[in-house]
């Protein structure tokens, strides 16, 4: 018997970080990290569900729940086989939707609402092979992650030949590259010590305590007060030393020539990169800040909506580090195609991470592309914000400032059933 989609399930999933201030920054000072959430349930006798999310940061989170129901309708009925058979003609499917499209088209409520709905196709994909989305993807010949991509708009800057020639030639070194994360992890960096609402003697604190732990990379939240973020750069970099990476992150609150003024007056303090310093849609005031900072990075992309933002960051030179989000792009496929414009031009992905759950998605990226498309460590990092984690099923597990491999089938994003029920929103007992 063929195993199909059956049915769905949605979540309005809301967690009360704002009462402690974790994930407070500049444009967002009290955050309470949420999750529309799907359940994508089959009679796959190894993939009964797929899991997936997107994440925002509370209100409006019901919207983008109302918009994974409309798209997930596409999937209902669908068998589990030609669908995993054909992820590429999968995600095309869902984009085919003309009216849905006019909504969007890849950007906004829906592209996030198609994230929530790949991503769990991606989950019951992975468990029906039996292997975490990141063996998944490493294991795929260069010919089936190609197909992956929509190419229409990118053929300009990446050819799918030219793409297939750069994954053929990190073909040889796949197993050892494997074999080294297995070992060692994949580095990462932390922003729990950094959140803008916390006060100084909480950041002198949490930044001795990463110091510590092992951390060799920090990121502070930046951008409302220049006074303010000069002394807690200071409080920042006499705990960590002069040899540990320090990064700043504006998100997004700072025109053009206020960002250049911001990362001059924090110079000093030996900044590694200043993320988000603009309007996340600014390509060419980015690339204006790159030229006026350099050789300090510019790092952007948790706010770039589609691969097509990325391909004009990247033609533009305007950025150093590009931060791809695992649930603002339209799942594991276009997240393919920026890992592979990125690699194309030489660019280090170092993915967004800070929010629930996006930990446990990026880690898949992150190894993917070390192990099958760039190849390379270097000037790479994960973000890694300690919240939430213990929500998962198969959280994200870290030794010595570093991500160790998903070892698991699917793509870590299951929640466990009591977490869904208490922080549903506005009925569960977290909220009523």
């Amino acid at each position: 018997m063929t195993a199909r989609i059956l049915d769905f399930e949605t979540v309005d999933l809301r967690f009360p970080t704002s009462r402690e201030l974790d994930g407070s920054d500049a444009m967002n000072p009290a955050p309470d990290y949420s999750a529309a959430y799907l359940v994508l349930r089959t009679d796959h006798p190894r993939a009964p569900e797929g899991h997936g999310f997107t994440f925002t940061i509370g209100r409006g989170n019901e919207l983008v729940v109302a918009a994974i129901a409309a798209v997930a309708r596409r999937a209902s009925g669908l068998p589990v086989e030609e669908i995993t058979a054909d992820l590429g003609g999968f995600a095309r499917h869902l984009a085919a939707d003309s009216q849905l499209r006019w909504l969007g088209p890849d950007k906004g409520v829906l592209h996030l609402a198609t994230a929530a709905v790949v991503n769990a196709v991606w989950d019951l994909a992975a468990k029906a092979a039996g292997k975490p989305v990141w063996k998944l993807l490493a294991d795929m010949p260069p010919e089936q992650l190609v197909d992956l991509v929509d190419w229409r708009y990118l053929r300009d800057e990446l050819s799918p030949a030219a793409a297939l020639d750069l994954l053929r030639a990190a073909e040889p070194g796949r197993a050892e590259r494997e074999r080294h994360l297995r070992e060692s992890g994949y580095p990462a960096y932390t922003t729990s010590a950094g959140w803008l609402g916390y006060d100084d003697d909480k950041l002198r604190r949490l930044c001795r305590e990463a110091v510590d732990a092992g951390w060799d990379s920090v990121k502070l939240k930046v951008g409302a007060d220049l006074d303010d973020d000069r002394r807690r750069c200071r409080i920042a970099r006499e705990v960590l030393g002069p040899r540990r990476r320090l990064m700043i992150d504006a998100n997004q609150t700072l025109g053009v020539q206020d960002a250049i003024r911001w990362h001059r007056g924090l110079a000093e303090f030996d900044i590694h990169w200043f993320e988000e310093p603009t309007s996340p849609d600014d390509v060419l005031g980015h690339a204006a800040i790159q030229r006026a900072i350099a050789p300090t990075h510019v790092a952007t992309g948790e706010h770039g909506h589609n691969a097509v933002m990325f391909k004009q960051f990247l033609q533009a030179e305007a950025i150093g580090i590009c931060q791809l989000d695992a649930c603002r792009l339209a799942g594991v496929n276009e997240a393919v195609a920026v890992l592979l414009l990125a690699a194309a031009r030489g660019v280090p992905v170092c993915p967004h991470a800070g929010g629930v759950g996006l930990c446990e998605l990026v880690q898949h990226l992150s190894i993917f592309d070390y192990v099958a498309v760039s190849g390379s460590l270097d000037d790479r990092v994960v973000e890694y914000v300690d919240h939430l984690h213990e929500h998962f099923v198969d959280p994200v597990r870290m030794r010595d400032g570093h991500y160790l491999p998903p070892e698991n089938p699917g793509y870590s994003a299951e929640i466990h059933r009591d977490s869904l029920r208490r922080f549903s929103y506005p009925d569960g007992p977290e909220w009523s």
